[in-house]
Formats: structure tokens, sequence, C-alpha cells
């Protein structure tokens, strides 16, 4: 549970602030002096300056910078190669040069403008880094220089074919919840034609009937009831249709909980981390105590929403100490249809009787499945 809180609260901080432990570790293994002339080397100039200030100020410019690599790709990339152009021309060679293909790994795979342009000014850097080495002395081949940059713009590829990937499963995911949202509509519309015909061909059959029990008081009062109380049904049964329609429903869990209150059920709400205005959430804390109401009224009953970036996870438990007197019927479809909703989205869906008594709904939902 603490282990949970902590990746949870983790996973809300700034990506830069999460990429900085990585790029202070890279730093501080380039600072040790036992490692120094231990790194990259780019032609055959042997290592010419001693550890020194200016050293230290070439690997934080070097490395640090990965910090920025999510965030600021193109700002980390430029640092990051300045600083390895310094630490090749002054002949550091400290181990610092990792840095590099971690951020072209990162730029390929994070950059979203001018992609083309970032990768023909590196070439051109790369290329003047190569010409003022071979001005200080000997150096390496064309083909050595060839075979580097090879492997550079592999680390440039790698990223890409990250960020292709990652834009694929995102499609995919989007592509998913469009085609859940359209199966839904078609299903609330099903369900919206089904209660209208049903309700108001029964209300019409039973007006037409009162027309002939005028002369039957007592027939005519409970024929009128019983429009009265299906137009009633029709009534909740389409408010409850309008619900699944109404994306503001998200946010509205408290004025939930105090209306099913007000209802004489106790109820106590549990949120951790932002609150949630997922339209799936609601539902299901909606059916759950509506279930509550129904076939555990006045149970003590808790209602336990954690939201986390990734998922929102919701418990609902009824200790079991209720009653079933105000239980009108159903037809049961309503926990059966959310356990389809979730589990269409990637999520998680339980109902059942808890061991101690009571009953316990649970779900996981993607977070922003149905936002």
């Amino acid at each position: 549970m603490i282990f949970t809180k902590l990746r949870d609260r983790w996973r809300r901080l700034d990506v830069t602030v999460r990429d900085l432990p990585f790029a202070l570790l890279i730093t501080a293994v380039a600072l040790v002096p036992a490692w120094h002339r231990h790194g990259t080397q780019v032609g055959d100039l042997m290592p010419t300056r001693d550890y020194d200030l200016l050293g230290v100020l070439v690997i934080v410019v070097e490395c640090l910078p990965l910090a920025l690599r999510r965030r600021w790709p193109i700002v980390s990339l430029a640092l990051v190669c300045t600083g390895f152009a310094f630490d090749q021309l002054f002949g550091y060679h400290t181990v610092g040069g990792t840095a590099l293909p971690i951020a072209l790994i990162s730029a390929g795979a994070y950059i979203t403008v001018h992609r083309a342009a970032t990768m023909v000014v590196t070439t051109g850097a790369f290329l003047a880094l190569g010409v003022a080495l071979d001005q200080l002395g000997p150096t390496d081949t064309l083909a050595d220089y060839a075979l580097l940059w090879l492997l550079l713009a592999a680390m440039w590829a790698v990223g890409s074919w990250i960020r292709r990937t990652r834009t694929a499963e995102e499609a995919a995911r989007r592509h998913l919840a469009e085609a859940t949202r359209a199966a839904e509509r078609t299903r609330i519309a099903r369900e919206l034609h089904d209660v209208v015909t049903h309700h108001v061909t029964a209300m019409v059959v039973q007006a037409e009937a009162a027309r002939y029990l005028t002369a039957v008081p007592d027939k005519l009062d409970e024929t009128l009831t019983a429009v009265t109380g299906t137009g009633r049904q029709a009534i909740t049964d389409l408010r409850h249709l309008l619900d699944l329609l109404n994306p503001g429903h998200g946010g509205e869990l408290r004025a939930l909980v105090a209306q099913t209150l007000r209802a004489g059920q106790p109820i106590e709400l549990i949120e951790e981390g932002a609150a949630s205005d997922d339209v799936l959430v609601y539902r299901v804390v909606q059916e759950s105590l509506t279930n509550a109401l129904k076939y555990d009224h006045g149970a003590r009953t808790v209602v336990h929403v954690r939201n986390m970036i990734s998922e929102v996870h919701v418990r609902i438990s009824s200790d079991g100490s209720g009653s079933a007197d105000a239980s009108p019927g159903g037809s049961g479809r309503g926990l059966s249809g959310l356990r389809d909703r979730v589990e269409s989205l990637g999520g998680t869906f339980s109902a059942g009787p808890a061991a101690e008594g009571g009953f316990v709904v649970t779900a996981r939902v993607p977070a922003g499945a149905t936002s």
C-alpha cells in the first residue's frame, strides 16, 4: 500500500524532476577521478589535459541536460553534443560521453517538430568536430568516422522506433475507446427505444381502457393509478439512460453520495488523489449505491475511490446490516452491463457477497477512458 502511494506520487511529479536522478547519476559517475580518461575517444588524439575545474564544467554540460531529455529533447541534445565536443577537443575523454547516445535515443523518441532539421544539424556538428580534431593532430580514418556516425544514427533510429511504437499503441487505444463509445451509444439507443415503446404503449392501453370504466369508480381509479405509475417509471428509466449520456456527471460523486445519504443510506466517501471526472467511475459508484439502496437499505456503506495517473480503483461495500424491503426488483443487468463496459476498456470488475457479510463491488478503470 505504501509502495503504491509512493509510486503514484512519483508519477505525478513533473517529468523533468523524474529524469533528474538519472542525469545526476551519470554526472556523478563521470566525475569520479579514477575513471577519468576511460571514456569515449574520437580520433587518435591522446588525452592532453589534466582533470581540472574546466573538466568538471564540461562533464556537467555533457551529462546534466539529460534531465531535460523528455521535456525539451532538442535543448538536451544540443547541450549534450556541446559538452561532448569539448570533452573530445580538450582531450578529457570522460565516461560522460555515454550521455550522447542516451540523448540521441531520447531525441528520436520525443522530438515532435523539426526532426529532419535536427538530424541535419547534428550530422553537421559531427562533421565539424571531425574536421576540428583533424586540425589538432592525427585522427581516425574516414571509414572509422563513418562507422561512428552510423552507430550514433542507429541510436536516433532506436528512439524513432520507440516513438512509432508508442504512437501506434496510443492510436490503438483511441480506436478501442471510440469503438466502445460507439457501441455504448448504440446500446443506449436500443434501451431508450425499448423504454419509450414499452411504457408509452402501456400508458396508451391503460388510458384507452379507462374510457370504458367511468361507471366503475374503483376500477377507474385503479387504472388511472396504473397510468400514473407507468409514467413515473418511464421518467425514472429515461433519467437513468440520460445519466449515461451526460458527460458532466463524472465529477459529481459527492453529490451522488449526498443524494443516497438523504435516502437513508449511511455512507462514508474516501477519495485519494485528484478527483476523477470519469463517467464510467461515476456509473460504477451510482449502480453500486442503487443496489445497496435496494438490497441492503440502511446498511453502512463505504465508497473508496483511489485516483492514480494511469487508472482509477473503486471499491463500494455494504456490511449486510440493512434490509431489502425497499427493493422494487430489477432486471439484474446493471452490474453485468458495467462489467462489460469496464472490461471492454481494459479494466477489471467484480461484484459479489463479502466473506464477512454484505456486498462488495470493485473496479479498476483506465484513467480517462470515458471522460
